[in-house]
């Protein structure tokens, strides 16, 4: 199974469906779990997918509609049932504050865990630990609303060609990861001789907005972008009314933002045909397209072979 992965428990919109849950999504991160928007039902489909109440480190809530936090209640009261030993934050816009509050004691419980309320107030850093740094930008929708973006720092990749070649082998490959220069051969090796730049990795998440400059900020240079897809291009309008994004949409920002994976979710209970979401995001998006269900699992894309610097913002 991959170290990085989106395990996805829901995928619908305003009202949950015979197929579709409220949302609900588990970002696997090299062992820490980030849960996002759990909407009604989140505990059965955690159950259902395989997710444990200790698979969690952090609850990120992009806004206060149900569908995207209604899944509170039962999620943090599994964290106490099953005494989850570490700490577990919480983000969410700081307006919902009271919101968030209500839920987390929605009901009589034997509060067991730490759980560890961190409201967002402005964009930037929100957290920052050995899985990188998350960051909130503020989304277009009719309540406040963030979205969310991980980013892994930057590294290099050593090369063994060069360091077979310069004579650096065993536990001198690791002091010259962590000094940057060592003797060897009768001469000076440097890090940046027997490497090259490992562009750390990037996963974004986009809920409930029109376009606007956070969706291209947060998209920018993702390896997977999990996005709303919420309406069809043919109800444009009914998107722009509501604060919402079409798959068309969402195909072109993958594009502009040089994104190399993309998850649409968030669909309306209109649609019967899940095809339609992915075939109108082609039109603009060349790249992996994924069109969630329920209780899937779509792994973070494998490292590109070299770096890149170009940035994909929208100009």
């Amino acid at each position: 199974m991959s170290s990085r992965e989106l395990v996805v428990l829901g995928t619908g919109s305003q009202t949950p469906t015979r197929r579709r849950n409220h949302n609900g999504y588990l970002l696997r991160w090299d062992g820490v779990g980030l849960l996002f928007d759990p909407g009604e039902g989140t505990q059965r489909q955690m159950i259902m997918a395989g997710v444990a109440a200790t698979d969690v480190n952090r609850i990120l809530i992009t806004h206060f509609h149900g569908d995207h936090c209604l899944g509170v209640p039962g999620v943090i009261q599994r964290i106490s049932l099953d005494r989850v030993p570490h700490p577990v934050y919480a983000h969410f816009p700081a307006s919902g504050a009271e919101y968030f509050a209500r839920l987390r004691h929605a009901s009589s419980y034997h509060e067991t865990a730490t759980v560890i309320a961190q409201p967002v107030g402005a964009a930037g850093v929100i957290a920052e630990g050995r899985f990188g740094r998350i960051e909130a930008h503020p989304l277009d929708h009719p309540v406040p609303a963030y979205g969310y973006r991980l980013c892994e720092p930057d590294g290099r990749r050593m090369l063994p060609d060069r360091l077979r070649d310069l004579g650096v082998t065993g536990p001198r490959v690791g002091e010259l990861q962590r000094e940057g220069v060592i003797r060897a051969g009768g001469r000076t090796v440097t890090l940046e001789e027997v490497s090259e730049p490992r562009r750390g990795q990037r996963f974004a998440f986009v809920m409930d907005t029109r376009l606007c400059d956070g969706v291209f900020t947060l998209a920018d240079g993702a390896d997977l972008l999990v996005i709303e897809s919420t309406f069809l291009d043919e109800d444009a309008r009914l998107a722009r009314d509501f604060g919402h994004l079409t798959a068309g949409e969402a195909g072109r920002v993958a594009h502009e933002c040089g994104v190399r994976r993309l998850v649409l979710t968030h669909f309306s209970q209109r649609y019967t045909d899940p095809a339609a979401f992915g075939a109108q995001a082609a039109r603009h998006f060349a790249g992996d397209i994924t069109v969630a269900e329920d209780l899937t699992r779509v792994p973070v894309p494998p490292r590109h072979r070299r770096a890149t610097t170009a940035s994909h913002a929208r100009p």
